[in-house]
């Protein structure tokens, strides 16, 4: 069964009531969801923490023989945050170490938590996006959705869209807060 969503409408009544206008599809205000950009994949944490010793110590022995027994292909296509989640200090070849062993086998690696992984995934789709297409438009961009966009991606995404952009507004057509307008 599908779900029906209501999206909030501006409308016009005019004269007797027969006609009803949406005024935001016939307005020339260009509407962005983030959401369109989000890449999709699976997406995984993979945590330093249970290869410490006592979940504070990195042995270097012991943490190259679990690199090289770990079964790295169960990270086939997925998008993976490294992270250590011990309050250890961690040496950063442990960090290059993991992401060369899950480079033949994951979509991506990123060192940092899942907030991290979805703003680099995001800058590299707003990296190869013409902004150009919304030179002197009126923008209001979707400020919510079932996706987890994280608001680096927001940021980012604005600050690449203001040098063409007459102006910028978020939320919903109903209820949009103005953030930038060209003089």
């Amino acid at each position: 069964m599908s779900e029906n969503v209501l999206l909030p409408r501006i409308i016009s009544v005019t004269g007797n009531m027969s006609e009803i206008v949406n005024r935001v599809e016939n307005s020339s205000l260009v509407q962005i969801d983030l959401g369109t950009f989000y890449p999709k994949g699976k997406r995984t944490t993979f945590d330093l923490k249970p290869w410490l010793f006592e979940e504070i110590i990195l042995k270097e022995n012991d943490f190259r023989e679990n690199v090289k027994n770990h079964d790295w292909s169960q990270y086939q296509d997925q998008y993976v945050a490294i992270t250590c989640t011990a309050d250890a200090i961690i040496p950063s070849w442990a960090f290059l170490l993991i992401s060369l062993a899950l480079e033949p086998f994951a979509k991506e690696a990123v060192y940092g938590n899942q907030e991290t992984l979805e703003t680099v995934l995001f800058e590299e789709v707003f990296a190869n996006h013409n902004f150009s297409q919304y030179q002197d438009a009126k923008v209001i961009i979707k400020g919510c959705g079932n996706l987890p966009i994280p608001q680096q991606a927001y940021v980012n995404y604005i600050s690449k869209l203001k040098p063409f952009a007459n102006s910028i507004m978020f939320g919903e057509p109903c209820s949009a807060v103005p953030l930038y307008k060209r003089k």
